[in-house]
């Protein structure tokens, strides 16, 4: 005999499924862009260039994502629908990824004394990581919206291409 869970405990692993099947990874992939953008960006740095690199990945991302929660709240939404906190903690949950998309290019920079690696080699590291990043959110993104192999690669190709784009433009910029 199967009893249904209910209860508080049960509610609760309902909307975490419900979240997860409704997630949007495009800020994801705009976040990893973003990264790439200010590791391409950054240009020099200052007397703690690995500190100075993790900072301004991070709190670069965390301003945008302010950018967007502010956009998503006061845009479309403000003129359809009253703000009360339960919408406001969902755009913010929601625009959440495009500061998880930085962690990685900046972990990566944090990471890059252990790995034997010089500043210019942790920017190049932070870069690739950045452009993975990419790609893998927007397979995310297109496998949670039931997409075949075929849109996942074009999709994965497409990124990987704008992401090959960002790193031409840090070769040209700095030759």
């Amino acid at each position: 005999m199967t009893r249904n869970k209910t209860g508080p405990a049960a509610a609760r692993t309902e909307r975490r499924a419900e979240r997860r099947a409704h997630a949007d990874y495009t800020g994801g992939v705009y976040g990893s862009m973003l990264a790439a953008s200010v590791v391409i960006g950054a240009g020099s740095l200052g007397s703690f260039p690995r500190t100075e690199l993790v900072l301004l990945l991070l709190l670069t991302a965390v301003v945008f994502w302010i950018a967007h929660v502010h956009a998503q709240l006061f845009g479309a939404r403000l003129a359809l629908q009253a703000l009360d906190r339960r919408i406001v903690l969902h755009v913010c949950r929601d625009e959440w990824p495009i500061v998880k998309a930085a962690v990685p290019p900046a972990a990566a920079v944090a990471v890059s004394p252990l790995l034997g690696l010089d500043v210019r080699g942790a920017v190049w590291l932070a870069l690739c990581i950045a452009v993975a990043g990419q790609v893998g959110w927007s397979v995310a993104a297109a496998r949670r919206a039931g997409a075949s192999r075929q849109l996942m690669a074009a999709t994965a190709s497409v990124n990987l291409l704008l992401g090959l784009l960002i790193i031409l433009f840090k070769i040209v910029l700095t030759h």
